[in-house]
């Protein structure tokens, strides 16, 4: 008689080969700014800083449930921490750009306290509404140069190549970091209640899940990512405004690449990041033309592939490159196969 045992599996032969290629990529990006153009670089923290981006905004959305439009406030405390911490304080900008996030941590605690009073629409008014607050206090700060903002000086003194190339590492470890943490905190037991929540909320608080305080670790791990990346971005732009930084437009940006490359998924935003900013780059010249296509491109995506682009692939193919799932499989029999596969988590 042949024993059966069933064992839980985290990893795929799949995701194992995307984990090589992925170091392999990550350690030929590290290397650009030692072969590349300042501008070549220039142009990848835009794409790394939205990728990073897109992975919060997706953490509270796609896992969560959490449909915030009102990340760009946490971007713009993480720009005017910059300032805070390099010009006021005299902090080093590349020590300071991680510093920024525990600001932007710091004040989501009270503002989940406010916000997590609100559901559905109403949560997503109330963090646009926040992130107006957040705007007009800056705005109306004389300390901060009020409407026309600041020039980030300490940042501007620094020698072109240092500057850049520290920004550089900085968006490509604000990337990659953004993807490890997700994962990490979708592969913990945090994961599978935030996923739960999201699908069934009152049946999973009925089972002891602890729902605020799941949501509440989504929604601080995302103010803190878009702080720091926020930091980064303005680190890139040395001029701080409130109207640009505290900008709907950061959101809407998210959102659009979250939704075209996969909801509920680690690859649909960096997908999704991708195609946004190929089109950014080869046709934000031709002005509204450019808003239209981005605008016809959601609705194709939204009507014929409502699960994004790389959710259609996992639909069709069931391929995931960061699988977060739990799989069951049995062992020790002749035949040996799934038992079981749990949902993303």
């Amino acid at each position: 008689m042949v024993s059966r045992q069933i064992t839980v599996h985290h990893s795929t032969a799949t995701s194992r080969v995307a984990l090589a290629v992925s170091a392999v990529v990550v350690a030929i990006l590290i290397t650009v700014p030692f072969w590349a153009e300042q501008r070549t670089s220039r142009t990848l923290v835009s794409l790394l800083t939205l990728i990073a981006l897109a992975q919060m905004w997706n953490l509270l959305a796609g896992y969560a449930g959490l449909v915030s439009v009102g990340q760009q406030g946490y971007i713009g405390i993480g720009a005017y921490s910059l300032w805070l911490l390099t010009d006021v304080f005299g902090v080093s900008p590349f020590l300071a750009v991680p510093m920024t996030g525990f600001f932007a941590a710091a004040i989501s605690l009270p503002t989940a306290g406010l916000v997590f009073r609100l559901k559905g629409g109403y949560f997503a008014i109330g963090t646009w509404v926040m992130a107006e607050l957040f705007r007009l206090a800056v705005a109306n700060i004389p300390q901060t140069g009020g409407g026309s903002g600041k020039t980030i000086t300490s940042v501007a003194q620094m020698a072109v190549t240092t500057r850049m190339r520290g920004t550089y590492w900085l968006a490509l470890a604000c990337a990659v970091g953004a993807i490890v943490v997700v994962y990490a905190l979708l592969r913990a037991r945090v994961g599978l209640a935030l996923t739960a929540i999201r699908d069934n909320e009152p049946a999973v608080e009925s089972l002891g899940v602890h729902v605020f305080r799941a949501k509440l670790w989504a929604y601080v791990v995302a103010a803190f990512g878009c702080g720091v990346t926020g930091s980064v971005i303005y680190l890139n732009l040395l001029r701080i405004q409130p109207d640009p930084s505290f900008s709907i437009q950061w959101t809407a940006i998210m959102i659009f690449i979250v939704v075209i490359g996969g909801v509920g998924t680690i690859e649909g935003p960096i997908l999704g990041a991708l195609i946004f900013f190929a089109l950014q780059e080869t046709l934000s010249q031709h002005g509204s033309w450019y808003l239209i296509l981005l605008g016809v491109l959601a609705v194709i995506i939204t009507v014929w592939f409502p699960g994004g682009l790389w959710g259609t692939v996992v639909r069709r193919w069931h391929i995931h490159l960061f699988p977060v799932q739990r799989r069951l499989l049995l062992t020790g029999s002749e035949e040996a196969g799934v038992v079981a596969e749990s949902q993303d988590a």
